[in-house]
Order: structure tokens, then sequence, then C-alpha cells
């Protein structure tokens, strides 16, 4: 069981992990849309600058958060007290 303290830290972690994910996911998406405008390739009648800024950094976004979920992520409770599983759902009346 983690404690407070380290439930924060691991939420900072997450967190730092998200903004890396997102530096490489901009990244991506500047090098396969701008870094590609000077080619004069086309697909399907379509630059390939805009296949690749658009499906690319879909697919690099989808990779991104398979790896944050993966590695990254941990499921925990922030609340410091345990829920009681008899009180869900009651309602107190005064």
């Amino acid at each position: 069981m983690l404690t407070y303290k380290q439930k924060h830290e691991q939420a900072n972690r997450e967190a730092g992990a998200t903004v890396v994910a997102l530096a490489i996911t901009i990244v991506v998406w500047v090098v396969c849309g701008f870094g590609l405008s000077g080619l004069d390739i086309t697909l399907f009648h379509t630059p390939l600058w805009v296949i690749g800024g658009t499906i690319g950094t879909w697919v690099c976004s989808i990779v991104v958060v398979v790896v944050l979920a993966r590695r990254f992520f941990v499921g925990f409770d922030l609340d410091e007290k345990p829920q009681n599983p008899d009180a869900v759902g009651e309602v107190v009346h005064e």
C-alpha cells in the first residue's frame, strides 16, 4: 500500500511522463507534417505531408498512450482513509 506522499510522487511521475509524451507527439507532427512538405510525393492524390501530419501523428499518439498506460500509470486512490463499501448509496437523514 502506498503512502499519501508516495501517491503524490507517483502522480508527479505520471504527469512528467505525459509532458514527455506530448513533446514526442509534437516532434512527430512537425517532422511528418512540415518535414515532408518539401517532397513532391502524393498518395491517392494527397500530398505525403498531409498523410504524415495527420495519420502519422495519430498513430504516434496511440503508441504513446499505450506506452504510458503500460509503463508509467498506476491505479490507486488518493483518499487517505479507506472507503466503506456498505455506505455507498446510503442517504443520511437528520
